[in-house]
């Protein structure tokens, strides 16, 4: 089956969040990526090049389409793709969350796809299982983020949702922020669950989230005291503050 100009269409049409909300869809592109989630997710769509499939198993994807690297081009989001792309349904199944016993990132606000990506990646890497998010959070099915998080989508569940509610809810259980008028985060005693609150990269956490942190964390520059940049980008501070967490179990 060739790459009609309506299947070019199409995918291309899924850069735009409303597409892909409208087919209740995603894309991911490379081999490592669409591998690991023709395991977990259900797959519309796979363009990819005679290489890929020699080694795929597509037994249950519902279309695939055979390109040679040019044809793949054509409809890549990527500037250098890599074998193949696929198109992939959206998960509607979020298991609950147990705060008793596990550590949540919520996030409040962030904008950047690989940001939000990254994050992903490394809650993957710490074993944290669930993200929740504020509505106005970038979506994690934007392909830069979806590049971002290299599989780590198959892995990590997220969830969008009221976040002010959430912490509301939740506030019997330990509720951490990262703040520049925080506490030294390697002086303070840290729990193995609870909920790690990381604010949008220009902002911050809106004051009405601050307001239901227990503990402010603070990362502490070196040498303490000294000048320098006005703080860190939001994915870096998210793995300073996750391996310290996960260093306190070992």
């Amino acid at each position: 089956m060739s790459l009609s100009k309506n299947k070019i269409k199409y995918i291309q049409s899924l850069k735009s969040k409303k597409s892909r909300s409208e087919h209740q869809v995603f894309v991911a592109e490379g081999h490592k990526t669409v591998s690991e989630l023709l395991e977990v997710f259900r797959c519309r769509l796979l363009v990819a090049t005679s290489d890929f499939l020699q080694t795929a198993n597509t037994q249950h994807v519902e279309e695939v389409i055979e390109v040679t690297p040019e044809e793949l081009s054509r409809v890549s989001f990527v500037q250098t793709p890599q074998q193949v792309l696929g198109v992939f349904y959206q998960s509607q199944e979020t298991p609950p969350i147990d705060l008793a016993e596990e550590l949540v990132i919520a996030l409040d606000g962030i904008q950047d796809p690989g940001n939000m990506g990254t994050i992903m990646r490394l809650a993957d890497w710490y074993g944290i299982r669930h993200i929740v998010c504020s509505t106005d959070t970038v979506d994690i099915y934007n392909p830069k983020t979806v590049q971002a998080t290299m599989g780590a989508i198959a892995r990590v569940y997220v969830q969008y949702t009221d976040l002010q509610s959430f912490l509301q809810e939740n506030s019997a259980y330990p509720i951490y922020g990262t703040l520049l008028d925080g506490k030294d985060m390697y002086g303070e005693e840290l729990t193995p669950n609870g909920i790690i609150v990381m604010g949008n990269e220009g902002n911050g956490i809106r004051p009405e989230i601050e307001k239901l942190i227990r503990q402010k964390l603070f990362i502490p520059n070196y040498p303490k005291d000294s000048h320098t940049s006005e703080s860190l980008n939001v994915a870096i501070a998210t793995a300073i503050v996750c391996a310290e967490f996960r260093r306190r179990l070992l």
